[in-house]
C-alpha cells in the first residue's frame, strides 16, 4: 500500500543552481526507480537557516511530494546520509488531513503560477 509522505531537504549553499536542481532531480529518480510517484516538487531556493549548521548560515531549501511504500523511506534517507550535499533533511508521513491540506497549497500555487 503506498503512503503519501512529504519531505524537506536543505542544500549546501556552495552549489550552483544547475547543481542544486540535478541533486532534487537524483532523489526524485530514486523514489521513482522505487515504484513511487512524484505529487509535488517545490524549490524555495537560497535561505538563511534559523542557526548555522556545520558553519554555514543559509542553504537550497527543497521539497518534495510523493507516494511510495513505506520501504523505501529507508532507502531514500539513506541516500540523504550519503549525499554530502545535503546538511539537513526530515521525512515525513501524511495524514488525510495534512494530504489534503498540501493538495489545496499545490493548487493554490498552481493558480498563482497561471496568473
Amino acid at each position: 500500500m503506498l503512503n503519501h509522505y512529504e519531505t524537506a531537504f536543505v542544500l549546501t549553499p556552495v552549489l550552483s543552481e544547475p547543481q542544486m536542481k540535478e541533486a532534487v532531480e537524483k532523489f526524485e529518480n530514486l523514489l521513482t526507480q522505487n515504484g513511487g510517484t512524484i505529487l509535488n516538487r517545490e524549490e524555495w531556493g537560497l535561505r538563511k537557516l534559523a542557526y548555522p549548521i556545520q558553519g554555514k548560515t543559509t542553504g537550497f531549501y527543497a521539497l518534495l511530494q510523493f507516494d511510495v511504500e513505506p520501504e523505501v523511506i529507508a532507502t531514500l534517507e539513506t541516500a540523504f546520509r550519503r549525499d554530502e550535499r545535503v546538511i539537513r533533511f526530515l521525512t515525513t508521513r501524511l495524514d488525510k488531513y495534512a494530504f489534503e491540506y498540501a493538495e489545496k497549497r499545490r493548487n493554490v500555487n498552481l493558480k498563482k503560477e497561471e496568473a
